[in-house]
């Protein structure tokens, strides 16, 4: 076992969500702390479901790491998908863009994005956040009925570099 080069100089990762059933209901996305940050990757994986049970990614931010003052927080102007019936590395990334939202609804587009197997990114800067907020998360919403497994990832970009067992936890 080598040292970690990523990890621990570049990026630190945290949980958004663990993976679950996006169909039993809602998942409300564990908070993270955008103090001394570049910058958060927000990475949403999801499995395939039935058509028209279309996923709805939400971001927002907070004042407090826990209760405070929560909102939705709309500056996602692009992001980044991976999708196909089976996700196997073969796939291109593929750059969508929209007006600024707090949301990306349906991110494969037409109506399609349930049937298939997605690998969703976008970045958030503390500079996005109004200046009484230090949090963000990343909501799924109920995507209906039929099973549809999700999770989400946060890769933090840190402005220090050192060692991952040096660096303070993601909620702070």
């Amino acid at each position: 076992m080598g040292t970690l080069y990523g990890l621990g100089p570049d990026y630190d990762i945290a949980v958004g969500s663990v993976p679950t059933d996006l169909s039993a209901a809602a998942v409300t996305g564990l908070r993270i702390s955008m103090v001394n940050v570049k910058s958060v990757d927000v990475v949403v994986l999801k499995g395939a479901g039935t058509a028209a049970d279309d996923p709805t990614i939400t971001l927002r931010h907070h004042t407090a790491a826990t209760a405070g003052t929560s909102a939705d927080l709309a500056v996602i102007t692009e992001y980044y998908l991976r999708s196909e019936a089976t996700l196997d590395n073969d796939e291109v990334w593929v750059r969508r863009t929209q007006a600024a939202a707090a949301t990306i609804v349906d991110p494969g587009g037409a109506g399609t994005s349930a049937e298939s197997q997605q690998l969703i990114v976008f970045s958030v800067k503390p500079s996005d956040l109004p200046e009484t907020s230090n949090y963000i998360s990343v909501n799924v919403g109920d995507v209906g009925a039929n099973a549809q497994l999700g999770t989400v990832l946060y890769i933090v970009h840190k402005h220090d570099k050192g060692d991952p067992v040096s660096f303070p936890v993601p909620l702070r």
